[in-house]
């Protein structure tokens, strides 16, 4: 599966999606179409059960837009619909139906850092660079940056970065919770190789059903998320992976799951 600014790799159940747009690998409207196009083909590929995502080189993960696309949106009115275009590109990544992690491999700018905001799982190599600068340029974080952010960092700490628009490193990210993990240089697609082997293993209709009760429940209350979660556990004891499992675990063997 070969795009012109987005390839992909396959490894037993893994895809490995990497953003190809030298320099900087920024976010055109054409890498996210790209993207889009890719998720959508995983999305539905049997032999697929976690996606890593991550960027060409070792300079930079994605250093935001591609600038040279705003003049031509400046001071015209009625183009919200443009944005929400992009908005509903990346909610489709935030929702795909198996595991997501996000390896940030040097710069990670404005729409990279919101790109990465749609994955499950983000790991930052020790050099990288994170933040939404948009400030500077009179501009504000208009990919998802004001909405996930604080839902993974906090109010306060989110708005901090917004407001002083000035990078972050590896280890202050992973101090905010912004990172799960942050590793030497080079060493950030081995790391998530290794937890997509973890994920690999187990049951994708209980994989997903737990992606769907994290995503949809946190934006709900107590009550909803719990029955929310109980739709999804009534769902999942009519899977064939259910019936492996918990045969498997009577006849004290491994399971083999069909991910049906």
């Amino acid at each position: 599966m070969m795009k012109k600014f987005v390839r992909v790799e396959k490894e037993e159940k893994t895809a490995i999606v990497t953003i190809d747009n030298p320099p900087l690998n920024v976010m055109s409207q054409t890498v996210v179409q790209q993207l889009e196009e890719t998720y959508e083909e995983l999305s539905k590929d049997p032999d697929v059960i976690t996606i890593i995502l991550t960027g060409a080189g070792e300079r930079a993960f994605m250093a935001g837009a591609d600038i040279k696309e705003f003049p031509q949106l400046m001071g015209q009115s009625g183009i919200k619909e443009e944005f929400m275009k992009t908005h509903r590109v990346l909610q489709k990544l935030e929702n795909i139906e198996k595991p997501t992690i996000v390896v940030l491999n040097g710069l990670t700018f404005g729409g990279g850092c919101e790109l990465s905001l749609t994955a499950d799982i983000r790991i930052a190599e020790e050099h990288a660079q994170i933040g939404l600068p948009e400030v500077k340029l009179g501009l504000f974080p208009g990919g998802g940056g004001t909405q996930r952010l604080p839902r993974v960092i906090g109010v306060s700490k989110a708005k901090e970065w917004m407001f002083a628009g000035s990078p972050v490193s590896a280890e202050e990210a992973l101090h905010a919770g912004f990172v799960n993990h942050v590793t030497p240089k080079g060493k950030g697609l081995e790391k998530a190789k290794e937890l997509a082997k973890k994920f690999n293993r187990h049951s994708l209709p209980s994989l997903s059903r737990i992606k769907t009760a994290v995503n949809e429940g946190i934006n709900r209350t107590l009550s909803e998320g719990l029955e929310l979660e109980a739709e999804l556990f009534e769902e999942v004891f009519q899977t064939e992976d259910i019936k492996e499992g918990v045969s498997a675990f009577i006849e004290k063997r491994p399971a083999v799951f069909s991910h049906k």
